[in-house]
């Protein structure tokens, strides 16, 4: 009797989404049934990025907490984890990828029966004078977390170190924590008027008096033209148009780009932002058996119903259960996201969901905000700690479209209310008869989502 052939898996990129998928696959089928090849171009999978500035800042220990899986755990999984090799080629015609091994410099094609990308996200790096000078460093990978706990090492005996930031996002702002908890002097050069732009300006305006009370320098409309060295090429300064910034360690935080070079030169489907088009099942368009999941493809936004770049481990992580889930021969799907994130600086904590005003005008949406400050518990109970509340409604229908919360301890995690009811599609009025948990020490009698509520419904009344 003829032995069936094994289909061959190939995965590329060995974090969490190309990982999620393999193991998810291989729990579905085993190694007699599916063969998985991984490829991942750095030494470490299944790691936490989202906890790198953590690690720099010293909450985390070790670089080993962060890592979820190693290679040699996956590999006695059943799955060929190869690190330290880069895809530089995909023939979709001919179902195979091309490999460099980073070490040896070897190249050899792999046939696949099943692809799956997760190429991931590459960081801006604009083209500067000095942008790569040693004391530079972008922070994307554990290799990249490593590299700046190297130069932090190098200046910790030094006096009056100072830290650019360049860039006030979400890293931008974590990366400005881990440097005033390392003892510097932290500056942030922030393009915009105010730091989150994930935030409204009103909201992100908040966030800048906070870090300012922190000692923490944000400078506004900073388009940053150079990089200085000293005589021994390092960074010694960061230019922008209007001044000079002294630096001893430069950390890059101006956001991320879908990496998805390999699959444009395919010639398989990119959206607006340059992230891979999928379906419901994570599956690339118009290829049956190729997938796509993590920070290298676009998502469906439910709550303006477009696609856009996300890039979120948390979203990475669902990518690559349902493609392992489908891949393996059951079925799940993604229908989309309505994000949700949650920063911290130092004590203060950021959160948002949904629509910002700027994100409601540019797909035609007519709608109201309120803004309203509470506390995070009973005002009579000690340590209720203050927090701000902006709450934005379609104007025809009270349907909430975001929300966004600045405040300290007990403020953020409040967004997962407004997430569950943007996805549920709620108005905010049906929000405001939420039963929601309450004792002194949680919160007040009214939770400050549901004021936000239920100001944000008073504002469709008075316009009605």
């Amino acid at each position: 009797m003829t032995q069936q052939r094994r289909e061959r898996l190939v995965v590329v990129g060995g974090d969490a989404a190309g990982m999620s998928a393999a193991s998810q696959a291989r729990r579905q089928r085993g190694p007699d049934e599916l063969e998985i090849v991984a490829f991942e171009r750095g030494e470490f999978s299944s790691y936490s990025a989202c906890g790198i500035p953590y690690w720099v800042g010293g909450a985390v220990g070790s670089r080993e907490e962060l890592i979820a899986r190693t290679p040699q755990e996956h590999r006695e999984r059943g799955i060929d984890l190869r690190t330290r090799t880069e895809v530089v080629e995909l023939d979709v015609e001919g179902r195979r990828v091309r490999a460099r091994n980073l070490v040896t410099g070897e190249e050899g094609w792999t046939p696949y029966d099943k692809l799956v990308l997760a190429t991931g996200a590459r960081p801006l790096r604009p083209d500067l004078p000095g942008i790569d000078a040693p004391g530079v460093h972008g922070v994307q990978t554990l290799g990249d977390g490593q590299a700046l706990l190297d130069t932090l090492e190098r200046l910790e005996k030094s006096e009056g170190r100072r830290a650019v930031v360049v860039g006030a996002g979400y890293i931008g702002v974590e990366m400005a924590e881990a440097m005033i908890r390392r003892g510097y002097e932290v500056t942030v050069l922030n393009r915009a008027e105010e730091p989150m732009s994930t935030l409204d300006p009103d909201m992100g305006r908040l966030v800048h008096e906070a870090m300012s009370g922190m000692g923490i320098e944000t400078v506004r409309r900073a388009e940053v033209t150079a990089i200085r060295t000293g005589d021994d090429g390092r960074a010694c300064a960061v230019v922008t148009e209007d001044a000079e910034y002294p630096a001893d360690v430069v950390v890059l935080g101006i956001g991320v780009a879908p990496e998805t070079t390999l699959a444009r030169d395919a010639g398989l489907p990119l959206g607006a932002a340059g992230g891979l088009r999928t379906d419901l099942a994570m599956r690339v368009r118009g290829h049956d058996d190729i997938w796509a999941g993590g920070d290298c493809v676009e998502v469906l936004d439910l709550v303006a119903g477009v696609h856009r770049h996300i890039a979120l481990g948390t979203h990475a992580n669902k990518h690559g259960q349902v493609i392992g889930a489908n891949v393996g021969g059951g079925y799940a799907t993604f229908p989309g996201v309505v994000g949700t994130a949650v920063s911290q600086v130092c004590d203060l904590e950021i959160a948002r969901t949904g629509l910002r005003e700027k994100d409601a005008d540019a797909v035609g949406l007519s709608y109201v905000t309120a803004t309203i400050e509470s506390t995070s518990r009973a005002g009579y109970y000690p340590g209720a700690q203050p927090m701000t509340v902006k709450m934005i409604a379609e104007r025809r229908t009270g349907r909430l479209l975001g929300t966004q919360i600045v405040g300290r301890e007990g403020a953020a995690k409040r967004v997962d209310v407004a997430a569950v009811a943007l996805t549920a599609r709620m108005t905010v009025e049906q929000m405001t008869a939420l039963d929601l948990g309450y004792a002194p020490p949680f919160s007040p009698v009214w939770d400050p989502v549901l004021v936000a509520a239920r100001k944000t419904v008073a504002a469709l009344r008075a316009e009605s």
